[in-house]
């Protein structure tokens, strides 16, 4: 028997032309995903200007909003995760980004509020099937030392998504009546994903898979020929279990990639869904519109950078270490800001430092929450599992941090008028406090190691390679 590995190849390929085809296939998901996190923020400014009888926003239809995407997103983790698991990654690639079109259609044509709620229940299956997918087929495509920065890289297409909603939310604003505007701005929510639906159907079966799963390895070797090889691959098996066993096994990994996920998604979804509300309560209101959108954008702006931050350091300084900074910086920012409030009751009456610098601290959060465990959090669950369950803890992991955002996203217009924005900022202080200690506890580290090697799958091989 011999202990050749028949991922070697891809593991030490130098990043190419194929890798970045898959980085860019696989980032549009989440263009779309990040995008829409911000846009649903204007457009609940513009319905509630509107003053539209098919689309009154009441407390209740407001939150509805703000959390559906996120709450079927939850649904679309697990069962695409799990599906990608059974049948392979590329038997559904590209299923989630059809569902992602349709949802962002329908609710740019919407006839009333409550063809918007369906419509945004759609899309957030979408958004929800492509965390696992998109993910695994980068990790398991990637070589051993960019595979941390190529995932990262796939995730960092959040950044575009959020300087692109930005953008357009500004021009629709501007020179649209709101009647147009927001439906301008649902409605190019579907031209990223329509772009890659092709390639999503054509790029071959991961070789890991192929090989480990599915025991094929003439899929295996077109695989590995995709990313520039020419080599005959060994047949090789690896022990299998169940998924009874699988989550016995890993439950302590599971909680160590699941938790610190939820609790990082309950701060980014709650500041970031809302970041109008917070920036108001921060600077005060404005008369117009436009700039009201600007002052809720440029905190988002602020964090973009985290993401290729920690592209760039991902690799070198390891995933651990990064979400550990991230969270513990979080946590220190948020109890900063709290600290600051003067209140009487739930009323801002002013801060202790001069609000500019309050509104500044704020953006940090988010640049920080991206160089930390925004970015992280996604790609650890790509790595740490075995292949025939890997989307599966992937699809646990995505859906745990989006049940935190659900959370949220619903609750956060109910704390901000019951309690204010300091009880929220103190919260989610210890929200990112409890999810550096989970990190610390929990989390191994996979810098510079093979998917094997950081799953501990031990792979038996039988034949010895044959250059072709």
């Amino acid at each position: 028997m011999s202990d050749h590995n028949p991922f070697e190849y891809i593991d030490n390929v130098k990043t190419n032309i194929s890798h970045i085809k898959v980085w860019f296939t696989a980032g549009m998901g989440f263009f779309t995903d990040a995008y829409d996190l911000f846009v649903i923020g204007i457009i609940l400014v513009i319905l509630n200007r509107l003053a539209s009888p098919a689309f009154h926003l009441t407390d209740l239809l407001s939150a509805l909003l703000a959390s559906s995407a996120i709450v079927t997103a939850i649904i679309g983790q697990l069962t695409f995760g799990r599906i990608a698991d059974i049948l392979g990654r590329k038997k559904v690639y590209g299923v989630e980004a059809i569902i992602l079109v349709i949802g962002a259609l329908m609710s740019a044509f919407s006839p009333n509020i409550y063809w918007l709620l369906a419509s945004r229940f759609i899309m957030g299956f979408g958004i929800g099937g492509d965390y696992p997918i998109s993910s695994t087929i980068m990790s398991e495509y990637s070589p051993r030392k960019d595979r941390g920065k190529l995932v990262s890289l796939v995730f960092a297409a959040q950044g575009i998504g959020i300087a692109v909603a930005v953008i357009v939310g500004l021009l629709s604003v501007s020179f649209f009546p709101h009647s147009i505007s927001w439906r301008i701005l649902a409605g190019i929510g579907a031209i990223p994903p329509a772009l890659v639906i092709y390639y999503r159907r054509k790029i071959p079966e991961t070789p890991r898979f192929s090989l480990l799963a599915k025991h094929d390895k003439e899929e295996a070797e077109k695989a590995i020929k995709f990313v520039g090889a020419n080599t005959k691959v060994i047949q090789v098996k690896t022990k299998e279990c169940s998924l009874r066993e699988f989550l016995k096994s890993y439950s302590m990994l599971l909680i160590g990639t699941s938790i610190p996920w939820l609790l990082m998604d309950m701060a980014l979804y709650g500041t970031g869904v809302f970041s109008s509300p917070i920036t108001l309560a921060i600077l005060g209101g404005s008369n117009s519109l436009k700039a009201d959108v600007l002052r809720a954008g440029i905190p988002l702006l602020i964090g973009i950078p985290g993401y290729f931050l920690t592209a760039a350091f991902i690799d070198k300084i390891g995933r651990k270490t990064i979400q550990s900074m991230g969270f513990g910086v979080m946590a220190l920012l948020y109890f900063i800001i709290s600290e600051s409030i003067i209140t009487s009751g739930t009323k801002i009456d002013g801060f202790l430092i001069p609000t500019t610098l309050a509104y500044v601290l704020f953006g940090l959060t988010f640049l920080f929450i991206n160089f930390g465990p925004n970015t992280t959090t996604f790609v650890l669950p790509s790595e740490l599992y075995p292949v025939r369950y890997r989307t599966t803890g992937h699809g646990i992991s995505a859906a745990s941090g989006k049940l935190g955002a659900a959370i949220t996203t619903f609750l956060f217009p109910f704390l901000l008028h019951s309690y204010g924005l300091k009880f929220i900022l103190t919260m989610l202080g210890v929200v990112s406090a409890i999810g550096l200690i989970i990190t610390l506890l929990t989390i191994p580290e996979p810098k510079m190691k093979s998917l094997e090697e950081i799953s501990k799958e031990k792979i038996e091989v039988y034949e010895k390679p044959i250059s072709a």
